[in-house]
């Protein structure tokens, strides 16, 4: 009838006009076939791009691995409906706390015809809402203890253990010149052994608190552990930094410890010539991406969480509210992708 038909497509234009949810509809086996304003400005594809592909494609890879998308599909025929709330992923691979919703449409006959599919992008009020709660400021609380302690340490072996070690240096020093012979080579010998762990211990304070972090800020403190650790490496990087503003301190230590995690594995495994790191402000948060050209994960890491420190990187986003991925590409290198919420605690 006229009036049905008029009525159809007012409602389909209300649909496609909407930008604060993302509408989309799926095919029986989850493909999409409709998406709205409000999809592309929410995941960031096109219509050209998405329709046709699997809706599996903004679910996380570990959800994708459990087989999850096929299962809230399972539910959403079952139980009329699927609702959630998660993290889901854009096309440019970032992440955002989503809120979704799966129903089942089903034509006059019971036949299912398909799901229809709403998301909304919560992560600005989950990250405000968490900056307030209790787990939030006990998390700011113990990252600070943490950094304040290994500061504390940092200072006591630069200011006691390494400047006494200096002066025991001089003093051998001194005495290699008073003598000759094999008694010099010894002194001489233990004078080396005593500035080669001067130097070691000069490297453990740097790893434990670089004084850039504190006296210039995030990305200066990076840069400033990238230029000491890559030292005579033959290893160049690049640092591409967008951020509004600094990140609060808690959020800053977590970047600066996941990312000094990530380039000591580079440094360590990966036989790179190059690494780039980028931090860009995103969902009232810090985006970063550690990538390299190396050779990949080391023979006998059975995937991304059997290894130590990958599982510490994704720990600390995690804790932090945010979230942690790891894209292997053996022969071609590694990129080490994460975001943290940055919202100042009370």
């Amino acid at each position: 009838m006229p009036g049905q038909d008029r009525q159809s497509e007012d409602i389909q234009l209300l649909v496609r006009s909407v930008v604060d949810y993302s509408i989309c509809l799926l095919d029986p086996a989850g493909h999409v076939t409709s998406w709205n304003a409000g999809a592309e400005r929410i995941k960031g594809y096109r219509a050209e791009e998405i329709i046709g592909r699997h809706f599996s494609v903004f679910y996380p890879p570990e959800d994708v691995a459990a087989d999850k998308p096929a299962m809230e599909l399972e539910v959403a025929v079952a139980d009329g409906r699927w609702e959630e709330e998660g993290w889901r992923v854009r096309k440019d691979g970032t992440r955002f706390w989503a809120s979704v919703v799966i129903t089942a449409l089903h034509d006059d006959r019971g036949e299912l015809r398909g799901f229809g599919k709403v998301t909304r992008d919560l992560t600005e009020r989950r990250n405000v809402s968490r900056a307030l709660d209790e787990r939030g400021m006990l998390l700011a609380h113990l990252v600070r203890a943490q950094e304040v302690e290994r500061r504390r340490i940092a200072y006591d072996v630069h200011d006691d253990t390494i400047q006494s070690m200096v002066a025991v240096g001089m003093r051998l020093r001194a005495m290699e010149s008073g003598l000759g012979g094999e008694r010099a080579a010894e002194v001489r010998g233990i004078g080396e052994a005593v500035e080669a762990a001067v130097a070691r211990l000069r490297d453990l304070t740097f790893e434990l608190r670089p004084p850039a972090l504190d006296e210039e800020g995030l990305v200066e403190g990076l840069a400033g552990y990238l230029r000491q650790v890559t030292a005579g490496t033959g290893l160049s990087f690049e640092i591409d930094h967008r951020l509004d503003a600094d990140p609060p301190p808690e959020a800053a230590v977590t970047i600066f410890r996941i990312c000094q995690e990530a380039i000591t594995n580079v440094r360590k495994h990966a036989r790179a010539t190059s690494i780039r790191l980028s931090l860009v402000s995103l969902d009232r948060g810090v985006h970063v991406r550690v990538a390299d050209d190396g050779a990949g994960l080391p023979p006998g890491v059975e995937g991304p969480l059997r290894h130590f420190g990958l599982i510490e990187m994704r720990e600390r986003a995690e804790i932090a509210g945010g979230w942690w991925s790891l894209t292997d590409r053996p022969g071609a290198g590694t990129t080490v992708d994460f975001w943290v919420p940055a919202v100042p605690h009370a």
